[in-house]
């Protein structure tokens, strides 16, 4: 009996239920420690209120997460680690960014770590993972296109290694950059975990055990974003959008296909293109913008767009991108 669509089932509904749980005990405890957010000084002055909600509550799903260290002992015992190499990658992540948040925390300010110490941690995190995935032979070198069977473009191992670690880290950034607004990077990120969910499921041999990663974060976002909706009564900090920056990209690579963030994660891509343009036009044009605010969900509040608003668009958007790389992918098995 194949029992990974059930323990896929078990992951989604066992990790909302941890989160949703774990959010009566840690919000309290996370504001009688006054672990408040601080509002960064360049936002939009209306965020002022929200100084003082309680960070770091990402902690929730990253135990959610960890319900896939039970849910797929069975891909373990057949010899498949390819999902605890990718939680892995994603709390080496979250560790940088809950210490990136104990610092704010505890010194009372918006910055935490420099942005040399971030890029350094990260730039480790991604080589360690790389190099577990190459050693356990996960790490494959054929690149994989979205809706094109044949050719395989095949890879020289050097500079797939030094491509994936760019795009690790970018992507870890990316989705931590999307984290702007109540419930946003939660609410993206869903159906992102969901479409890994159904790739990995969707495959006959292979990969069949890394769903138990993607639907245990899927269900723990789910309860999350309970508490992360608009209006927030916590905030996921640092040590929950680079944690969800590491499973979003470590998901990528351990089902061979990297290529696919390109469509799963427009919207993180997006977000982060306007921040680049708006720093780069700034300084080429001394003092001109392209956005009235970056990144470009800022824009849109600026245009009079609730949170909400954005929130259900940007969501829409990615649900209908994660649509079209099925459609793309679903031809490779």
């Amino acid at each position: 009996m194949d029992k990974a669509p059930i323990m896929a089932i078990v992951s989604v509904v066992g990790g909302f239920l941890i989160a949703l749980i774990l959010g009566k005990i840690l919000i309290p405890a996370l504001r009688a420690l006054k672990a408040g957010q601080s509002i960064r000084e360049v936002g939009p002055k209306w965020h002022n209120g929200k100084a003082g909600t309680p960070t770091m509550g990402g902690l929730m799903f990253i135990a959610a997460s960890l319900l896939s260290i039970i849910t797929g002992w069975d891909a373990m015992r057949s010899g498949d680690y390819s999902h605890l190499l990718v939680l892995a990658l994603a709390a080496m992540f979250g560790l940088i960014g809950f210490y990136d948040d104990f610092i704010k925390v505890k010194k009372k300010r918006n910055l935490g770590l420099t942005g040399v110490q971030k890029l350094l941690l990260q730039v480790l995190a991604a080589a360690i993972f790389l190099a577990a995935m190459h050693f356990t032979g996960a790490l494959k070198y054929d690149l994989y296109i979205p809706f094109v069977k044949e050719p395989v473009v095949h890879v020289p191992e050097l500079l797939y290694l030094a491509v994936a670690m760019f795009a690790i880290v970018g992507c870890v950034n990316a989705v931590n950059l999307t984290d702007g607004i109540d419930g946003l990077a939660s609410g993206v990120t869903m159906p992102v975990m969901l479409f890994f969910t159904v790739v990995a499921l969707s495959q006959t041999t292979a990969h069949r055990g890394l769903s138990s990663f993607p639907a245990a974060l899927l269900g723990g976002l789910g309860g999350f974003l309970c508490y992360n909706f608009y209006p927030a009564k916590v905030f996921m900090g640092d040590t929950g959008s680079l944690f969800l920056g590491g499973a979003v990209v470590g998901m990528a690579f351990a089902l061979d296909m990297p290529l696919v963030l390109l469509l799963v994660g427009l919207v993180y891509i997006v977000e982060t293109l306007s921040d680049i343009l708006q720093v780069g036009y700034f300084k080429l044009t001394h003092g001109k913008r392209i956005f009235k605010m970056a990144p470009i969900h800022h824009h849109f509040e600026m245009c009079g767009w609730s949170e909400k608003k954005i929130w259900t668009v940007f969501v829409l958007v990615t649900v209908l991108m994660c649509v079209v790389a099925w459609l793309g992918v679903r031809i490779w098995f």
